[in-house]
């Protein structure tokens, strides 16, 4: 009787916001669900990439033919990312609000939309390699005169079926959501990343990622790119 009182408890606190989200499930930790930001706010909790390093997210890197905005529609909000003919992404470190470690939380996961990919893209050809909307996974960085670092990066294909591996290097390319399966709805995906890092990079990947990027481009096709995220989370098996 005692224990069930104690549960009620937290379960009351947990609803009322009285106990952080990663308390109320251990096995479940909230990266952004963008709940917390107003209409056509600038997602500030993520991070530009200028000169090779994360730096603050202002206006300075967005323009009318780049930009991620939250944006709120049927209830729920969400950050949308938009390119014309360009490539726009934003970054979450791994320890700015959350601590990822495969060992605990092998499982991303993550909802996105596509609105418009970029017409004729294909990311097995170099000319054309862009994609509507990719979420990305950094691992450490290693070379001995040029650096460059480990990466997955999960993607929704404009033309590639689903399960496409193509590898550009270091970086390693999968297709989790395709336009040959549809586009304009709420996809959910979950990504067991160790299991994707051994399949790509044949072997066991870094306990800790350095970072993930949610992007989205249209450079290369020249054309126009719009994609949505949603409920970005990291869990266990």
């Amino acid at each position: 009787m005692c224990m069930n009182r104690i549960l009620l408890v937290i379960l009351m606190l947990a609803l009322l916001g009285e106990i952080p989200v990663y308390a109320q499930s251990a096995g479940r930790v909230v990266i952004d669900d963008f709940e917390s930001y107003g209409e056509d706010a600038l997602p500030v909790k993520w991070n530009a990439q200028y000169n090779g390093k994360l730096v603050p997210l202002t206006e300075q890197f967005i323009d009318d033919d780049e930009w991620f905005y939250v944006k709120h529609e049927a209830g729920r909000r969400f950050v949308r990312a938009f390119s014309s003919g360009e490539a726009v992404h934003i970054n979450k470190k791994n320890g700015d609000g959350f601590e990822w470690d495969l060992r605990e939380h092998p499982i991303l996961a993550w909802d996105w939309r596509a609105n418009i990919l970029p017409k004729g893209a294909r990311e097995d050809k170099d000319k054309l390699n862009d994609s509507g909307a990719g979420v990305y996974v950094v691992f450490s960085i290693e070379g001995f005169l040029l650096k460059r670092p480990k990466i997955i990066k999960y993607v929704y294909s404009s033309s590639l079926p689903v399960g496409t591996i193509y590898s550009y290097g270091k970086l390693k390319v999968i297709v989790v959501s395709s336009d040959l399966d549809g586009s304009g709805d709420w996809i959910r995906v979950e990504r067991d990343v160790i299991a994707d890092y051994k399949r790509v990079f044949k072997e066991n990947p870094p306990n800790k990622p350095l970072y993930m990027r949610l992007w989205s481009d249209s450079d290369n096709t020249k054309s126009v790119s719009e994609a949505d995220f949603d409920n970005i989370e990291i869990l266990t098996r």
